[in-house]
C-alpha cells in the first residue's frame, strides 16, 4: 500500500471518529437532563423559599401532624340561599341523614343540609347519635360554573320539600326572584375579582426529565400530587387548598422509563382566592419561579412565550392587593371559607 493510500485511510478513520464523537456529544448534549443520585436540598414545605434550610428531597408526606381547619358550620347567608325547616319533636341524626337525597348538588351548586343540635343550641353538619330540634338547607348562589338559575332554585325547592316530608318538618323559602337577582350580582362580582395566575418555565438549552424537575421542585418543598404530573406546595393547616401548583406532561410522567422522557416546559400556577393573603402566595411564586429557573436553567414566562421581567411582576403584586382589598369589602377575603366555595 502506498503512502498515499494509507494516508487516505488515515484521514477517512480520523473523519470517521469526529463523526462519532460529535454524534454522541450531540446525543448526551439533547438528552434530558436527570435528577442527581444525591443532593443536599434547600428548602422545606413548611417555609417561604427566601427560608430554605437543608432537608432530604421528598415527593409524599404524611400531613396528620398539621393543624386541622377550624369546624365551623358550612351554609352561610352571603353566598347561600337558606330554607328553615321547623320540627315538632327533636329527630334523630341517623333519621336525618337517611333522609338526605343521593346527590348533594342542585344543577351545578353543591346542596348542603345541617341540623341545629338538641344540646349546644348550634348549627352543625349532620351526624349519626345526634339529636337535632330545627334544621336548614341550603344551596349555593354562585360558583365558577356560573350564578343559580330559576331552574335549578326550583331543584333546591323540591329537595328541601322532600328531605322536610322525610323528618315531619315545614320548610320555609325566600322568594325565588329575589334569590336569583341576589345570585347574578354576586355571579358578576366574582367574575371581576376571580384571578388564576399561572407562570411557564422554558427549558433555556437541554430538556428536562420528570425526575429532574421533581427533585428541583422537592428540594422547595412540593410534594407528588394524586395525578401524575402534578405537584403541590401543601398549606400547613391540613384539608386546606395547596399554597401552590406545578404541573408538567402527564404522559411523560407516566412514561414506561421517564427518564428517557424530554420536557421543555411546566407550569406553576396560584388560584387566588383560594389561598389568603397572609399566606403572601404570589411572593412565594415569584421566587419560587425564580430559584427554579436559577437552578435548572430556564426561563420564567407567560405561557405565551413573553418572558416575565421584574417590572411585569411588580404590577401583577400591585393588581392582586387592589383585589384582595375588594375581597376584604365584601367579606369574602381570600382563603376564607366563603371564597373557596365561591371561587370553585
Amino acid at each position: 500500500m502506498s503512502s498515499l493510500q494509507l494516508s487516505l485511510a488515515g484521514i477517512g478513520a480520523l473523519t470517521l471518529g469526529a463523526v462519532v464523537i460529535y454524534n454522541y456529544w450531540t446525543s448526551r448534549k439533547n438528552a434530558p437532563r436527570q435528577a442527581e443520585p444525591s443532593v443536599e436540598p434547600v428548602g422545606t414545605k413548611d417555609t417561604a423559599p427566601e427560608a430554605f434550610e437543608p432537608r432530604e428531597p421528598v415527593l409524599t408526606d404524611d400531613f396528620s401532624s398539621l393543624p386541622q381547619p377550624e369546624r365551623k358550620p358550612l351554609l352561610d347567608a352571603l353566598i347561600d340561599v337558606i330554607a328553615t325547616i321547623e320540627v315538632d319533636h327533636p329527630v334523630s341524626g341517623d333519621a336525618a341523614l337517611a333522609a338526605l337525597p343521593v346527590t348533594r348538588r342542585v344543577g351545578t351548586k353543591p346542596f348542603h343540609v345541617e341540623g341545629c343540635s338538641d344540646l349546644s343550641g348550634e348549627w352543625e353538619a349532620l351526624v349519626a347519635g345526634r339529636r337535632y330540634s330545627a334544621f336548614q338547607a341550603g344551596v349555593q348562589l354562585a360558583n365558577r360554573v356560573g350564578a343559580l338559575n330559576n331552574i335549578e332554585f326550583s331543584e333546591f325547592v323540591v329537595k328541601t320539600q322532600a328531605f322536610a316530608d322525610a323528618v315531619g318538618g315545614t320548610p320555609s323559602f325566600s322568594d325565588m326572584l329575589e334569590e336569583v337577582a341576589r345570585a347574578r350580582e354576586l355571579d358578576q362580582f366574582a367574575s371581576a375579582h376571580d384571578a388564576q395566575l399561572s407562570f411557564t418555565l422554558c427549558a433555556s438549552a437541554s430538556a428536562w426529565s420528570p425526575g429532574y424537575i421533581q427533585q428541583h421542585a422537592a428540594r422547595l418543598g412540593f410534594v407528588a400530587g394524586v395525578i401524575p404530573g402534578r405537584m403541590v406546595l401543601p398549606s400547613a393547616v391540613a384539608g386546606l387548598p395547596p399554597i401552590l401548583s406545578l404541573v408538567f406532561d402527564t404522559q411523560a410522567a407516566l412514561a414506561d422509563d421517564p427518564a428517557l422522557s424530554a420536557i421543555r416546559e411546566f407550569s406553576l400556577s396560584l388560584d387566588v382566592p383560594q389561598i389568603a393573603r397572609e399566606d403572601q402566595p404570589f411572593g412565594r411564586l415569584r421566587e419560587v419561579a425564580r430559584l427554579l429557573a436559577e437552578h435548572m436553567d430556564g426561563v420564567v414566562t407567560d405561557g405565551n412565550g413573553q418572558i416575565l421581567g421584574e417590572d411585569v411582576l411588580d404590577q401583577i403584586a400591585n393588581d392582586l392587593q387592589q383585589l384582595y382589598d375588594a375581597l376584604d369589602a365584601r367579606e369574602l377575603s381570600a382563603g376564607s371559607p366563603q371564597a373557596r366555595r365561591l371561587f370553585s
